[in-house]
């Protein structure tokens, strides 16, 4: 698919803008590419950002920040208030922001600056209060803690389809061996291109696969017995033990600080 750039304010002279839309549950933007970095953050409901190089989910009360020129879908999880800021690529280099994605955490500071920012008008006055607040606003952006939502896709094609396949049904039952023989490779060359292109084991993969769909189905109110049993996990307490290793939290206080 074609890439479109779709930054409205591309050509604007100043350095970043916020923005604010609605959006219904399942609402999907195709592929497409800004001219700005993008810094999504999820003020209610659930995102998910996919790159050619992985899918990155974003819970409510986070952020997702997309580089400047990378293509990516985004489709939203349940009815989802967004708000935008697009940052040039010389301004988010100025204060570190990455050359690719992440997904962040957002503190309170940074979400009154959101909410502060989205009432000015495009074409702030620099040198006032409101030029002032928007400098804090993209310094505070790459100040955010990065979190561990991300599972990366292979550039391989028969490794990238399992991993699309997983994507779609994520279980912990799905073994290394039944996995090699989606890609239809032996288990020892599948676990070994398979650690090669995405820097972690199988089984590290999976978990975070299924770590990450946890999340989306909790957020939607499934209860966590359900949760874990349909991801595969052999009981309740081992998905609870799992999920606060990787997230540091267990699910019930993950989900309430979100909210």
């Amino acid at each position: 698919m074609r890439n479109t750039l779709i930054d409205p304010y591309e050509h604007l002279p100043r350095s970043a803008v916020v923005t604010a839309n609605d959006y219904p549950a399942g609402f999907t933007f195709p592929e497409h590419a800004h001219a700005r970095g993008q810094f999504a953050f999820a003020s209610r409901g659930m995102i998910t950002v996919s790159t050619p190089q992985g899918r990155w989910f974003v819970p409510p009360q986070r952020a997702c920040w997309v580089p400047a020129g990378v293509s990516h879908t985004m489709t939203m999880g349940g009815p989802v208030s967004m708000l935008n800021s697009f940052v040039t690529p010389d301004a988010s280099t100025a204060v570190g922001l990455p050359d690719r994605c992440c997904v962040y955490g957002v503190s309170p500071l940074l979400r009154q600056l959101l909410d502060d920012a989205v009432d000015l008008p495009p074409m702030y006055d620099e040198d006032a209060r409101d030029g002032k607040l928007m400098a804090l606003l993209v310094a505070e952006m790459a100040a955010m803690p990065r979190l561990s939502l991300h599972a990366p896709l292979p550039e391989d094609a028969q490794l990238a389809s399992v991993c699309r396949t997983l994507f779609a049904t994520p279980s912990m039952m799905t073994g290394v061996d039944e996995a090699a023989a989606m890609a239809s490779m032996s288990r020892r060359t599948f676990t070994r291109r398979f650690r090669e292109e995405t820097g972690v084991s199988f089984a590290q993969w999976r978990q975070q696969v299924c770590l990450l769909a946890a999340i989306t189905r909790l957020n939607e109110g499934q209860p966590v017995t359900r949760v874990a049993l349909d991801l595969g996990y052999g009981s309740p307490s081992a998905f609870t033990a799992a999920f606060r290793q990787v997230l540091g939290a267990a699910p019930s206080r993950y989900l309430a600080a979100s909210r």
